[in-house]
């Protein structure tokens, strides 16, 4: 089910892996966002690495991706599920460790609030492996109240990436 909507609508996606080739999984979902119905790539942000936050495994690689999109937030929603079993994830428990993780973090200036989906993403401003790439790509949605809030949070720049 793709439904479109009228005009491109800029979205935020933070991505995360850590089973397998984490890094490889996180870039090569960079290029299948690309080439997602009706979107565009626009901006990704550096990768990172951060400690499990809440979930459990080796470590992380995150990142964000900025799209515009004409799917609409649920059409949008499917199809990063589908990359995501593409890409082999399982979920046999809530924050079970994964081959990729695609979360929509915000959709233009929209809230959504249905049992599916909610945008924007109700953890978002409590996660340093979302806030520290987003701040890459979206600087100015990222507040320094924000960034003081996850300072305790365990996360590297993976200084061997370039966007």
């Amino acid at each position: 089910m793709q439904t479109l909507v009228r005009e491109p609508v800029t979205a935020w996606v933070a991505l995360g892996a850590n089973l397998g080739d984490a890094r490889q999984a996180v870039l090569q979902a960079f290029e299948a966002l690309d080439k997602l119905p009706g979107t565009r790539l626009i901006a990704r942000s550096r990768l990172y690495r951060s400690a499990p936050h809440q979930a459990q495994g080796p470590d992380f690689v995150n990142a964000v991706a900025q799209l515009d999109t004409s799917l609409s937030a649920p059409a949008l929603l499917e199809a990063l599920q589908a990359l995501e079993s593409e890409a082999g994830r399982e979920r046999p428990y809530v924050n079970a460790p994964r081959t990729l993780d695609l979360d929509l973090i915000l959709y233009g200036q929209s809230r959504i609030d249905s049992p599916r989906l909610q945008v924007p993403h109700p953890r978002w401003r409590e996660r340093a492996f979302v806030l520290l790439p987003l701040s890459d790509v979206c600087p100015a949605s990222v507040s320094p109240e924000d960034r003081a809030r996850v300072a305790d949070q365990p996360i590297d720049l993976l200084f061997e990436d370039s966007p």
